[in-house]
């Protein structure tokens, strides 16, 4: 390519950057219940900062994309062919992806749109050059999206993590007590939780981040790499299960003491598990199968065909796309919010139905406020319907019955598994479970049961107290179990069906020192008189 074309192709790419800038800084994000900001970038950049969020891994993944790129611009360096047709392709489609995100109230989906545009702008300034030597780093760079979606799938490795160091402390002769994600000695001389940081979603998505590295590095064919990664999932799981027996094991042996320094230490050991048979798979293939081993590669020869449209024009249609979208989201923004609540209004159109303060002659609910932190972090358009009802004739049973209503933000309602280990509970196991509408004639809504317990100290000595939580969300038309369901559903009516209806989340608490079975049976009480001031029959299931 001529000096000329070069410098032309470079400021079309500037003048598309600007242009995505502005976009994704003005009109990047549309949640605002947790952090107020329209920008996407700075939606991003809070959560690489915010422990909660479990993504300060995000700044090695930005040093390791940094130095993928440095290395593939030295390889691919006598590469100057253009990328015209691949650089609007991916600028075009990131716009179009991010007006679904925003649309959806979903940031992750418009940082991938970020991605693409990125990747557009780099492929357009350099050509091809610059387009392969970004493509896997600003791929890899998924690594550093904020993975809350995927508790679930942390909470699961994080109690079979636990189990497994159970069953390796009993294998071992050490009469370990497990009760959720604690583990403890019967005498009392050791007690230890096994929190998500320790063998969940972090972990896994630092390890497998770190297992493709190597896979790129290593490997030259994409399949390869990717088997790397998926290898790394087992050894992932072996790593915290030994972490988590070698503490009760030193535990056993000196105390707590002797488990806290373990523990620290086999906080790198888990790395040297995983990377270590990571690094040990990738050297067993490439000996047996030299071919397959990464190394330079040889410059493309010839040309792409002449594109079909000039880098300046190029950036034109970038910019007009940009201002369409930018308009577009601000068309959205301006709407009034959607009236459709998923339960009965209160006279102020804000909250829920106030609940009854009598159910028969047996409960006598008392009203609970939000506490002055919801208040602060959710949005003001957010309502409450809150009771605490306690039973006469047994003064040790009660059950929290609690409805937040979304306003416009879906922010309003999250995963209440999130707000349960905020306040210190553990979360034991889940499960699905059918409720009777009354008067239905027996139909059912699914809900989803948590088992849950917190430590209490009485008398100088800690006892768990177990507890059953219940949660469903209701839209305009229809129940689901899960925030997944629900968000699927909130995206597909806000992005086909242009509405977003109110959702509520409905949320019962109850002890559970008799069993489950009567907690629960407690709970379908408490439905059956409260139900109908609350809930609309919406869509039920026949009963089995």
């Amino acid at each position: 390519m001529s000096a000329p074309a070069v410098k032309r192709d470079l400021a079309a790419a500037a003048v598309c950057a600007g242009a995505v800038f502005v976009l994704f800084q003005w009109w990047g994000n549309a949640t605002h219940g947790y952090i107020a900001t329209n920008s996407l970038f700075y939606w991003w950049g809070f959560q690489w900062v915010n422990p909660e969020s479990e993504t300060e891994h995000a700044w090695l993944i930005l040093a390791l994309s940094i130095f993928l790129t440095v290395g593939n611009l030295r390889r691919f360096r006598a590469e100057r062919r253009p990328a015209g047709r691949a650089a609007t392709g991916a600028l075009l489609a990131g716009l179009a992806l991010h007006a679904v995100g925003f649309v959806c109230q979903q940031p992750r989906l418009s940082i991938l749109a970020l991605l693409l545009c990125l990747w557009g702008v780099l492929a357009l300034g350099g050509g091809w050059r610059w387009g392969r030597a970004a493509l896997f780093p600003v791929g890899f760079m998924v690594f550093a999206v904020p993975v809350n979606a995927l508790d679930t799938v942390g909470f699961w490795l994080q109690m079979w993590v636990v189990q497994a160091g159970e069953k390796v402390a009993h294998a071992l002769g050490i009469g370990v007590i497990r009760n959720g994600t604690q583990l403890f000695a019967p005498d009392g001389r050791y007690q230890y939780d096994v929190v998500a940081a320790c063998s969940g979603i972090r972990s896994l998505m630092a390890l497998t981040a770190l297992a493709l590295f190597i896979g790129y590095l290593w490997f030259r064919p994409a399949w390869l790499r990717l088997a790397l990664l998926l290898a790394s999932l087992p050894l992932v799981y072996l790593g915290n299960v030994v972490r988590i027996s070698s503490i009760v094991i030193a535990a056993q042996r000196g105390g707590q003491s002797w488990g806290d320094r373990v523990h620290d230490v086999m906080g790198y050991g888990v790395f040297v598990i995983v990377l270590g048979g990571v690094l040990a798979f990738a050297e067993v293939v490439c000996r047996r199968w030299p071919s397959v081993a990464a190394g330079p590669e040889p410059a493309a020869s010839g040309a792409e065909p002449r594109p079909w449209i000039a880098s300046p024009w190029v950036a034109v249609v970038v910019v007009a796309a940009a201002g369409l979208d930018a308009a577009f989201l601000s068309y959205r923004s301006s709407l009034p919010p959607d009236e459709r609540p998923g339960v009965l209004l209160a006279g102020d159109g804000t909250n829920p139905a106030e609940l009854p303060t009598y159910l028969g002659s047996v409960w006598m609910g008392r009203r609970v406020e939000p506490a002055p932190i919801e208040r602060t972090i959710l949005p003001p358009d957010t309502g409450f319907s809150r009771k605490l009802y306690l039973n006469l004739d047994h003064p040790g049973e009660r059950v929290l019955v609690s409805i937040v209503l979304s306003g416009r933000d879906r922010t309003s309602i999250h995963r209440p598994e999130l707000c349960l280990v905020g306040q210190g509970w553990t979360i034991d196991g889940s499960s699905r479970h059918p409720f009777v509408y009354p008067g239905s004639g027996g139909r059912t809504f699914e809900a989803t049961l948590l088992s849950v317990h917190r430590e209490v100290v009485v008398g100088g000595v800690a006892r768990p107290v177990p507890e059953v939580v219940a949660y469903w969300f209701v839209g305009d038309d229809r129940v689901v179990a899960s925030q997944g369901a629900r968000m699927f559903f909130d995206a597909w009516n806000r992005l086909v069906r242009g509405r977003a209806p109110r959702w509520a989340y409905v949320f019962l608490q109850t002890g559970a020192d008799g069993g489950i079975d009567p907690a629960v049976a407690r709970m379908q009480g408490i439905l059956d008189a409260a139900l109908p001031s609350f809930q609309p029959p919406g869509r039920l299931r026949a009963t089995p």
